[in-house]
Parts: C-alpha cells; structure tokens; sequence
C-alpha cells in the first residue's frame, strides 16, 4: 500500500464531488446527500462555499433551496477548500469539464492540473469518476497518468445528462452512461448510480465520451437550423410564426424543430467545438452551426440599425442570462448582443432579476428610458410588461404576439 495508517484516515465518506459548488457539482452532491449517502464537498471557490454551508444556494436550482437545508441539519454534508478532503473516501468524482481556449480548441492541460492536485490525496484503490463533458481520449489520458505514478485507481467516465437549473428533477430520469475499461470499474460506478435509482447503461470511455459530446452538438445544430429557417423566412418579409405554425401542426415528423433563440451557455458552443476538433476538416455541420447562432445578435442588430439608425437611441436588453429562467451568464449572446449596438452608436440599458451583475439596470428604469426593446432571455416575468406600442424584438415569442424583428 502506498498510504500509512497516519497519511490515510479512515474512509468516513462515500463520495467527495470535487468541483462541489458548481452547476453540476452541488445538486450531484445533493441528490447522494438525499439519498443517505455522506458526501465530501470539495471546492476552491471560498465565498461560494461560505454561502453553500450558510444553507444558501449560490445559484437558482429548482427544489435545491430547501433540500440544501434539510441536508445541513441530516450532518451528512462535509466542506472543505482544500484537496486533503480527498482522503477520506473511496470514491471521488470530478465535475472539472474542458474548456476551450480563445482559438475554439479544447484545452487539455486542465486534467493536468486536476492529476497533479488529486493524486497525493487519492487512495489506493479508489474510483476516480469524470462526470462534465471531456474531450475524446481524455479518461484513458487520465488513467494512464495516475498508472505511472504508481497509482491503482480506477477511472471512469459519468457524463452528466441534466438540463441547467433541473438537475435534481433529472439526474434519476436519464440512463446514467457509464465508460468504463473493465468489469471491476464498471461495477464499482454502477454500485454508486444504483443510489440514485438510475438505470445504467455500459459504454467504452470513448464511446461515453463522443456520446455527450454528440448529444450537445446535436443540439446546437437543430438550434441552428431554427435560426436559419428564420432568417430565411425573415428576409422574405414573411411570417415566421405562421410558417412554424403550419410545418408544426398535426404532422409529428417536425415536432421536434424548435422556433429561433439565442443558442448560447456554457456547454452547447465549448461541445460543439471539442467535437470539430476531434476530427479537424470533416465537421463543416459544426463549424456552420457556430456561425448562425454566434450570428444571430449581429442579424438582430444589423436589421434594426438598417430599419432605422441606432446612433444616439436608447435600446433595452431584458435578460442577460444565457436562458430563460437562469441566473448564469456564461456565454450569454445578450452581452453580445449589447456590444454590436453599442458598436452602432446605441446607449444600451440592460436588466435582468437573476443575473448579479452591477452593471444592469432595474427593469422599471429599462422601460422608462428605451426606445426600443430586445427580448434576449424569456424570463416568464416579461410576459406581463406593458409595450405601449413601442419598437420590439421578440424572436422567443414570448408576448403571445409572434415573433417580431
């Protein structure tokens, strides 16, 4: 054994979620919580750590807020800052995704880092789980780094399968893939997704791997199509509410197209993008899904300054989150969207009752002053504001009235 009875406690936890006051990381750790496991949360990031033990969600997570209380008073959450929490469990999952760099290629050197920082503190033995989205190759990377430091440890990969903001309602809905190089690990991940009452289906790392970045580039292209059909429709000077409305009805087939939007966030771009790297020069799909809806704040911003000159107006974004009913801003196309008109020569108001950002406007200041109003997130709150017959785009329709450009 690699420990001594002083270097390697006891293991008085059943799982430490490093990465455990994020998006992906907090309500993981919660549902185990729940379910009456006692989990290890371990993250760097000390305000939000001091909210998460304060009992206060540092972000909106539907039925999260009361679960984390009830989870404080069980005893079964344990904190910590520092990687040393490690060492008291068996089984550790890292929720530590890849980024893409300012060229759009995934950077890898993160699970340098994560190696470098786990792997004093991993037991021998233990399960080691990768559960954001990673580029393809990257649990085989992983495992074969912790090999040749003399490290018996099995790695797996999880993908998380959760919309942002319902992960407690989904995290047992969805078969849980798990990639997995051999029987033992195998068996061992299934034993800890069996808490959770969720099916498990086996994969190779890879295959898990291409799988979840497949299922988010999937979904950034139908975006993308939705977009171009509307801007097709749009410079026809044709409706395209009306349009989506006889392709959607009574025919299943075209169910599934979704209307236009902003396709922004922190996954469905970086995804997208890791995909296209994977196999350079044989994505043109990908490369093109970007371009649309990367597009779509210029289009908007385009058509209007050509109806009418933006310089010296006043335009109201309503929304900077990335998606209706979210307070995470990352990759959010509204701060795009208020760079191009500012660009234009726009004074640009923002607003949005989620987002902390000390640059936003109240809403009641945004409809007082501006001109002219873009829906960029559809928070349900903006269904009851009052138009006064003002210039509006609302590409969401979410004012019942269409969409309008």
């Amino acid at each position: 054994m690699r420990g001594t009875p002083d270097r390697e406690p006891v293991a008085d936890l059943d799982l430490v979620v490093v990465g455990g006051c994020g998006h992906v990381g907090l309500p993981l750790a919660l549902a185990f919580a729940r379910v009456g496991c006692r989990v290890g949360i371990y993250d760097t990031d000390q305000a939000r750590m001091a909210m998460v033990r304060g009992g206060q969600m540092p972000f909106r997570e539907t039925g999260a807020d009361s679960l984390l209380v009830s989870m404080l008073a069980s005893g079964r959450l344990q904190f910590s800052t520092t990687s040393e929490i490690v060492r008291r469990t068996d089984t550790v999952v890292t929720v530590v995704g890849t980024p893409i760099d300012e060229f759009l290629n995934p950077s890898t050197r993160v699970f340098d880092r994560v190696v470098d920082q786990l792997a004093p503190e991993l037991r021998d033995g233990a399960l080691l789980v990768l559960r954001s989205t990673v580029y393809p190759g990257t649990t085989d990377f992983v495992h074969a780094r912790l090999k040749a430091r003399g490290l018996p440890v099995d790695v797996v990969f999880c993908p998380e399968r959760i919309a942002e903001g319902h992960a407690l309602e989904e995290i047992g809905l969805f078969p849980q893939l798990i990639g997995a190089s051999s029987d033992s690990a195998f068996e061992r991940a299934r034993a800890l997704f069996d808490k959770l009452d969720v099916e498990t289906q086996r994969t190779t790392p890879t295959e898990a791997e291409l799988a979840k970045l497949l299922t988010n580039a999937w979904r950034y292209m139908k975006f993308a199509i939705a977009n171009q059909f509307f801007e097709i429709a749009h410079r026809a000077n044709v409706d395209y509410g009306r349009v989506l409305e006889a392709v959607r009805h009574g025919y299943p087939r075209a169910a599934d197209l979704p209307g236009p939007g902003f396709a922004a966030g922190p996954c469905l771009l970086k995804d997208t993008m890791q995909l296209a790297a994977f196999c350079p020069d044989h994505f043109p799909l990908g490369h093109s899904a970007m371009l649309i809806n990367e597009g779509l704040p210029g289009y908007i911003i385009d058509t209007l300054n050509h109806r009418r000159s933006l310089d010296g107006r006043t335009l109201g974004i309503l929304g900077m989150a990335f998606k209706a009913e979210s307070d995470d801003a990352r990759s959010s196309l509204s701060y795009k969207l208020k760079k191009l008109a500012t660009f234009k020569g726009a004074r640009v108001l923002c607003t949005d009752p989620y987002v902390q950002d000390s640059t936003l406007r109240p809403l009641d200041e945004v409809l007082r002053e501006a001109d002219v109003l873009i829906v960029a997130a559809p928070h349900h709150v903006y269904r009851t504001i009052e138009l006064d017959g003002r210039e509006v785009v609302d590409v969401w329709d979410l004012f019942g009235r269409g969409i309008r450009l």
